[in-house]
């Protein structure tokens, strides 16, 4: 049932039978903007980049009082990310440690959709859902200083749309290839506006040789459409290689001489935030340091999903949550 807030209904020719009437212009209108793709990607010819036209914080007025400052809401309008060295205390996340520590021994685990091995092998790249699969990472999605944060940019309620563990062994990890989180989000699970942010959580030590998160400062004010058509099931190829989805190199470089790359590092406990469309990415581990970060994808609850815009099924729930979009209150 569609619901119309504050429509001025004299404008509109109504049509029905009986008391069923309904404002026919206002359908229109509200049907292309459930319909409409305003983000085309994944074609068979190359589209130009353009800019953004949803904001990057949607917070007005008194909303945007909150933890974070304004230097930091204009930090994060201007480069798409935050990063806070030591945002959780070391003993806060050794519980955390300990549980990341007994699923890479699990073996159930390991043979669960949710769990993405790395190619021709048995060590753990992704655990997905993990806020559904463990109580006490459920209790972080919660937690009030994360939630605040979020909100204050969101400009309001969230919900978790996906979450996730990245593992990186020594001398073993794969890297991640350059990409939006979004253009995904949007072509294979119909997110339909940039209003969605992440938070990675440093779960082992981040530093420069154990393949970092990378990001490009400012390239979420601009959407970089992709080649190529989607094939059915494609998360189970792109999970573990990711080939469709991947920006152009002439994109890439234009975006990096623009804003150069940036490799926030930090101890256990280190939190990056970073919006949706922020192109993002990370090396292979070549070192002995492991590297796991945990993270949290909050999708505000007026940007719920629609149909994939690529026309396919919807991918499965553990990547994309369909089915709860309560909002999230803080944890006691």
């Amino acid at each position: 049932m569609a619901v119309f807030v504050g429509a001025d209904l004299s404008d509109y020719v109504f049509s029905g039978i009986g008391g069923n009437t309904v404002p026919s212009r206002l359908m229109e209108e509200f049907a292309m903007k459930e319909t409409q793709d305003l983000f085309p990607t994944r074609l068979e010819r190359k589209l130009g980049m353009f800019e953004r036209i949803d904001p990057v914080v949607h917070s007005e007025g008194d909303q945007r009082k909150g933890p974070l400052s304004e230097a930091e809401l204009d930090e994060f309008d201007r480069k798409g990310f935050l990063s806070f060295e030591g945002f959780f205390d070391e003993d806060e996340m050794e519980a955390f440690l300990q549980e990341l520590r007994d699923y890479e021994s699990d073996e159930d685990l390991k043979l669960s959709e949710g769990t993405i091995l790395e190619p021709g092998k048995q060590e753990i790249r992704s655990i997905f859902g993990i806020h559904e699969v463990s109580e006490r990472f459920s209790r972080l999605t919660r937690d009030p200083r994360l939630l605040a944060m979020v909100q204050q940019i969101l400009g309001g309620d969230a919900y978790i749309h996906q979450s996730r563990i990245n593992y990186k062994p020594g001398f073993k990890g794969k890297g991640f290839d350059w990409h939006s989180d979004f253009e995904t989000w949007h072509s294979e699970d119909g997110m339909p506006r940039m209003r969605s942010v992440s938070c990675s959580i440093i779960l082992t030590e981040n530093g420069e040789f154990n393949g970092p998160l990378m990001l490009v400062p400012g390239s979420h004010h601009y959407f970089v459409p992709c080649v190529g058509r989607t094939p059915e099931d494609n998360y189970k190829e792109s999970l573990k290689s990711q080939d469709i989805g991947v920006p152009d190199d002439a994109s890439l470089r234009d975006l990096m001489l623009k804003g150069d790359i940036e490799a926030p590092k930090g101890p256990v406990g280190s939190l990056v935030m970073f919006e949706c469309n922020t192109l993002h990415g990370s090396n292979i581990n070549m070192s002995c340091w492991p590297r796991s970060n945990l993270f949290f994808v909050y999708n505000s609850v007026e940007n719920t999903l629609h149909d994939p815009y690529c026309g396919n099924r919807p991918r499965p729930e553990f990547l994309a949550n369909r089915k709860d979009w309560r909002p999230l209150t803080p944890a006691e």
